[in-house]
């Protein structure tokens, strides 16, 4: 029953939780900061329990669930938490990436925080930065960019340019004090209003203390590796992209919620300098991907400013811009970006997602394809300009492509729904 009562307030919007800053002032002085944080420790454990409840580290959590919050809840209070072991692994799709899955207790943790911060946060990021909030997935993105396309270029009546860059090995190259100064500056700013209150200075000193544990943690460690020890030689994983070869003290973890929301938090002062201090208004960014679009006649400042950019990230962030990937163009000739090429009047599969979703069908075709990437690229591709593309594909597997654009003229279908049928007639 409890369970259940728990599971039902944790289906509400975020703006029911008690665990955002302002709610969890009020509830700390009207019950108390142990009974708080046990119910916010709480909720955040059956966020965290979403999609995960098949694993070992979940069942075993589950068999005691309630001693096991309130023991974490203790271990927070008395300042002894330390981060546990993860499971490091390699995935290979949509590319090479490590991954380190933290235990049920520690990601109960990272839900707290991000239930406590994501909200204050998420006001002071520019509209245009779009990886990890709500309502504002890669779909958004993209046609966000569409639309800066089409008003740099005055509904397509004048000559504009794009500028696309890279961070280099961002997640790796992450410096954890400097974040973590920098996360803590945050934290003050929004508990400003609440330090005069003792319960304002609890939970300004919890959300430090858990900062601090989550980011400065050295989770190579501690981690346990998962998969053929191939997966990490050089030749598969490059060693910027895998946290056992980083200079101590620099790289966090992909995988964590609060390494997504971190990584907004730090880039939003790339964000403020480039829309802010060198004024320019059509840019976007998703997590280290980000672009600048301008007339053509302001096209030559841009250039000489890409200096001012990288100065700013190597002084102000310890950051660099992937040589090697850096576009530059016309907008009328389209930019490659989160799986699409976007032009001012139309959305294009790019050359990779193309070649992707070539090799999804043909392995579901044989019978060895995965049903949920398939889902996936469909529901991709049915946002984009790519009837012809899939069709073509189609056909050559001899698939039924009406079925598709019966599907894609149901907004409400589910691709499940459409898979299970192709999968009836292969």
């Amino acid at each position: 029953m409890v369970m259940k009562l728990i599971e039902a307030r944790c289906s509400q919007p975020l703006e029911f939780f008690s665990s955002n800053l302002e709610r969890a002032v009020d509830e700390i002085t009207r019950r108390g900061f142990h009974a708080w944080l046990v119910d916010a420790l709480t909720e955040a454990y059956m966020e965290a329990r979403k999609g995960k409840r098949a694993t070992y580290d979940m069942h075993e959590f589950e068999l005691n669930w309630e001693k096991n919050i309130l023991n974490l809840a203790q271990s927070i209070e008395e300042r002894v938490y330390e981060p546990g072991s993860s499971i490091s692994f390699v995935v290979f799709e949509p590319k090479v990436r490590e991954i380190f899955a933290a235990p049920v207790r520690d990601r109960s943790s990272h839900h707290l925080l991000y239930n406590l911060g994501v909200e204050n946060w998420d006001k002071e990021f520019i509209p245009t930065s779009t990886s990890c909030r709500v309502g504002k997935g890669t779909l958004y993105a993209i046609k966000m960019a569409q639309k800066q396309m089409e008003e740099v270029t005055e509904h397509w009546t004048k000559k504009a340019r794009v500028v696309k860059l890279d961070l280099q090995g961002y997640f790796m190259s992450l410096p954890r004090k400097k974040l973590c100064r920098w996360v803590t500056k945050g934290l003050e700013r929004h508990l400003k209003p609440y330090l005069n209150q003792k319960a304002g200075r609890l939970l300004y000193a919890l959300c430090k203390f858990l900062w601090e544990r989550v980011l400065m943690d050295d989770p190579v460690k501690k981690a346990r590796k998962r998969g053929a020890t191939k997966n990490w030689n050089p030749g598969i994983l490059p060693p910027n992209k895998s946290l056992f070869c980083q200079t101590p003290g620099y790289g966090i973890v992909i995988g964590n919620l609060t390494s997504q929301l971190a990584s907004n938090i730090y880039l939003d002062q790339l964000d403020k300098f480039v829309t802010v201090t060198l004024g320019y208004k059509y840019y976007g960014r998703y997590v280290d991907d980000f672009y600048i679009m301008v007339a053509e006649e302001d096209y030559a400042r841009l250039k000489r400013d890409i200096k001012l950019i990288e100065d700013f990230l190597w002084n102000e962030l310890e950051l660099t811009l992937h040589p090697k990937k850096r576009y530059m163009q016309s907008v009328y000739k389209g930019m490659p970006y989160l799986g699409a090429r976007i032009y001012p009047h139309c959305l294009y599969p790019s050359d990779r997602l193309q070649a992707k979703f070539r090799k999804i069908v043909r392995d579901f075709d044989r019978g060895v394809g995965n049903t949920e990437s398939m889902i996936s690229y469909l529901g991709h591709m049915r946002h984009l300009d790519a009837d012809e593309f899939v069709k073509k594909v189609f056909r050559e597997y001899s698939w039924d492509y009406e079925v598709y654009l019966e599907a894609k003229k149901e907004p409400r279908r589910p691709m499940a729904d459409l898979v299970e049928e192709m999968a009836r007639k292969i």
